[in-house]
């Protein structure tokens, strides 16, 4: 089953918190009078696998898809998992080159190589630069009617989180598996320049199927395709 309530955010950043906790980076977003939080991943807390994400940055995003971002309304809109849209799929999304992506390591005191600097250095220019935009994509939450929430305390709690790619998974993550769903961020700034951050475990491939989205070869997929499959006879099969 893929990530449930794909889409994307656009908003104003009025806010973050870079060391709430140390898996993610939280940033604070305001649409009108509506508060949500983006949860972005700076590090896999996954038993058994790299705790360093894979990470690229870039301004080369195509004029029509920026085009299309811009003429969104603020706040979340639910996309469709299809090509030809605004899904992001880090493997069928021509704009998006995988062979980029490299692994960050261990923050080094004084030196600007972490996740967090990098986030911090996109969100801090938006926050100073008037008319600045972010697009979060991603999976949404609430609102949890009644709940504050986590970390910057509005009401309701709100926001995106499944800010990574969303295909790729094996084991217990396989659920999360499905194309043109995958998250990211985007920053648009006054002048003109955009620049997107993505984002990837080192436990995910990028290998996939093009309709599940599922790691080729997984053992998984190969049975349920066997299961699928015709038998070579006209004998019917009896079950086992």
């Amino acid at each position: 089953m893929p990530v449930s309530k794909y889409g994307v955010l656009k908003g104003t950043i009025t806010g973050h918190l870079r060391d709430a906790d140390d898996d993610h980076y939280q940033i604070l977003v305001s649409v009108d009078r509506t508060m949500f939080r983006i949860a972005v991943n700076v590090k896999s807390a996954a038993p058994h696998a790299p705790s360093n994400l894979l990470f690229a940055t870039t301004t080369r995003i195509p004029d029509t898809y920026a085009a299309e971002l811009q003429a969104l309304e603020p706040g979340y809109t639910r996309l469709p998992s299809k090509p030809d849209g605004l899904a992001l799929d880090y493997v069928r999304s021509g704009w998006i080159k995988p062979a980029t992506m490299r692994a960050v390591p261990p923050h080094a005191p004084g030196a600007d190589n972490d996740l967090k600097d990098k986030l911090e250095a996109a969100v801090a220019a938006a926050i100073r630069q008037e008319g600045s935009v972010v697009y979060a994509f991603g999976s949404r939450w609430g609102p949890e009617k009644g709940k504050k929430d986590r970390y910057f305390r509005f009401l309701p709690g709100n926001g995106i989180h499944d800010i990574h790619m969303n295909q790729g998974n094996g084991a217990g993550y396989r659920k999360d598996n499905g194309v043109f769903q995958d998250g990211g961020l985007i920053f648009e700034y006054p002048s003109g320049k955009r620049q997107a951050f993505l984002f990837a475990f080192q436990s995910q491939t990028f290998a996939t199927d093009d309709k599940t989205g599922n790691a080729l070869g997984d053992r998984k997929q190969k049975k349920d395709k066997a299961a699928k499959r015709p038998a070579e006879t006209d004998a019917p099969q009896e079950a086992s």
